[in-house]
């Protein structure tokens, strides 16, 4: 009985690292990692190996960061301030707030937009990097759920196999 109840709170734990998508002050990577640790320390303890452990720690590297590089690569590809950057990543956790989830998407587009036009920038340059944080939060979402993806199949495959 408690393997079934322990196995429901994993599989919730797994689905609600996606909401850290939506709403970034949830910490996706840790979310997943009390999955893996209840299965370990309460289901089995001899199953997940050093090297399944040590590839979640790499994935988890690059999950964090994804977020971080898209929207900094795309605002800054697409002509944004420094200041511009840091309004974005700002933006997306305010957004998450206000008008959820719709508010992660026009908050930072937004505020990069008048962060720009602060900046002295012609309207279409602000609206070019403001597009720039939309697409950069947008690759930085789909990669998250490819990657918490990853994370989870590779846990259900080593314990199928």
């Amino acid at each position: 009985m408690l393997d079934i109840i322990v196995w429901v709170i994993i599989i919730a734990l797994f689905i609600a690292s996606f909401a850290g998508i939506i709403f970034p002050i949830i910490p996706s990577p840790l979310v997943l990692w009390v999955g893996f640790l209840l299965y370990h320390f309460v289901i089995n303890a001899d199953e997940l190996t050093w090297f399944f452990w040590t590839a979640m720690a790499v994935l988890t590297v690059i999950l964090i960061v994804s977020d971080v590089i898209a929207n900094s690569y795309f605002v800054k590809k697409y002509g944004g301030s420094k200041w511009g950057e840091r309004g974005a990543a700002i933006a997306v956790i305010v957004g998450s707030f206000i008008i959820p989830p719709f508010g992660i998407l026009i908050i930072p587009f937004i505020t990069v937009f008048l962060i720009e036009l602060m900046q002295e920038k012609t309207f279409e340059e602000a609206a070019k990097a403001s597009f720039g944080s939309l697409i950069g939060f947008l690759g930085g979402a789909a990669a998250k759920v490819v990657i918490q993806l990853a994370m989870m199949g590779w846990f259900f495959i080593v314990l199928i196999f």
